[in-house]
């Protein structure tokens, strides 16, 4: 793991020597998409951790193991090393504008040779939901030993925008050691979203589907057809597909700028992960299961066609559907006030072309799904992986507002 400073080394005693360093997560790289979304995820136990995760109430530990202390969902933290029993220590961190003093204080009933504390970070969450373009944020990180309080220490770090997503952080790439965030893409899946309920307006007086049901019919056929109807709104807002998708390096956190909803329909552009987000927020809000799925270099949306946990999704009798959404904009369909003036004709040629699109569509990404079926059902390579919105909301990830109000 990383830290963001040099060791310091601190003589607390005449026979003791502390050793300390501020550590963070993602190194001088906050993302707000993450400290937002995970608020109340606990990671403890989880097995996205490392395996290297231990609590001081576990049993004793192995050599070079570290004892955690104070919140271990926590962003941020300081590192000590040969810390003796009987030991007072307070820790402060904050970030300035984004996160209030926060301390932790322990006494330690044992010498540790490893020893992280991590203080309940005070976010101030509305400041962290502003953040549109990256910026620099100083991180002040004190400490006091046995009541003597030590020179603070300041680290200029980047605070990146709320667009921006970590999907793995890199440990050592040498050695393939690598931390899986890839869940935290489903925090821009929203299907709390007040503009989603508009666009099921329009799919349904496009007269393809009469209601959205999700699964309560009990045929495939049906759900693939709401499927479709949704497809085909977002086609007729012109919806096309933008590879815009870069953001700015980081040394250890690979990530990739992400839309919300809104600003996907209004600018009618999506790279391969807001079209994702987009469709998936929809069918997530009528009831249907979908998947983001990472391959390297793309991600693109996969659904099922029927409710059950009971099913391989890898086998021959899987019910799980890959959707290629870079093809919404392979049809250029009129908008759907225009559908009554249009001739019956012409209308069913632009429905013909756009479900031959969507057959397409479904083609590739579950030949995809079968071409990459190893690695996305192992999780061991940082790139490919299928995250299940369900899953992840039943982790606590949460779905980041856009603060947009209805239209």
């Amino acid at each position: 793991m990383k830290s963001l400073l040099p060791l310091l080394l601190l003589t607390t005693t005449a026979s003791a020597e502390i050793y300390f360093e501020p550590w963070s997560y993602t190194e001088k790289d906050f993302f707000p998409s993450a400290i937002i979304s995970t608020a109340t995820v606990d990671w403890n136990g989880d097995e996205q951790l490392s395996e290297d995760k231990k609590t001081v109430d576990d049993a004793k530990l192995k050599k070079n193991e570290v004892a955690y202390f104070g919140d271990e969902n926590g962003w941020l933290a300081v590192d000590f090393e040969d810390v003796p029993a009987e030991t007072e220590i307070t820790v402060e961190i904050s970030v300035g504008g984004y996160m209030k003093p926060s301390r932790y204080s322990i006494s330690t009933g044992k010498k540790y040779k490893n020893l992280r504390i991590f203080p309940k970070c005070l976010w101030d969450y509305e400041a962290l939901h502003k953040v549109k373009e990256q910026k620099p944020v100083n991180a002040t990180f004190k400490v006091t030993i046995d009541g003597e309080e030590y020179e603070e220490q300041v680290e200029t770090c980047v605070m990146k925008s709320l667009n921006d997503c970590p999907f793995y952080i890199i440990w050592d790439a040498e050695n393939d050691d690598f931390e899986d965030f890839s869940v935290i893409f489903t925090a821009y899946v929203n299907e709390n979203h007040p503009w989603i309920d508009g666009i099921l307006k329009e799919a349904i007086k496009s007269g393809l589907v009469s209601s959205f049901t999700g699964y309560q019919s009990g045929d495939p056929e049906e759900v693939i057809a709401q499927v479709f109807a949704v497809w085909n709104v977002l086609q007729r807002r012109g919806i096309k597909y933008s590879d815009i998708s870069t953001t700015t390096p980081s040394k250890y956190v690979v990530s990739q700028t992400v839309r919300f909803l809104d600003d996907t329909i209004d600018a009618t552009q999506a790279n391969c992960v807001d079209g994702s987000v987009l469709m998936a927020s929809i069918l997530r809000k009528i009831g249907i299961e979908s998947y983001l799925v990472m391959v390297p270099g793309h991600c693109f949306l996969a659904f099922r066609t029927a409710k059950g946990d009971d099913v391989d999704l890898f086998g021959e009798e899987s019910d799980l559907f890959g959707l290629e959404t870079t093809m919404l904009g392979n049809n250029d369909l009129k908008p759907l006030e225009d559908l009554p003036k249009m001739p019956e004709k012409t209308k069913k040629k632009e429905f013909e072309a756009s479900f031959e699109t969507f057959q397409n569509a479904l083609a590739a990404g579950s030949a995809s799904i079968v071409e990459h079926a190893e690695l996305l059902q192992s999780g061991e390579s940082p790139d490919t992986q299928m995250i299940s919105v369900s899953e992840a909301r039943e982790l606590g990830i949460m779905p980041i507002a856009s603060g947009r109000e209805k239209k």
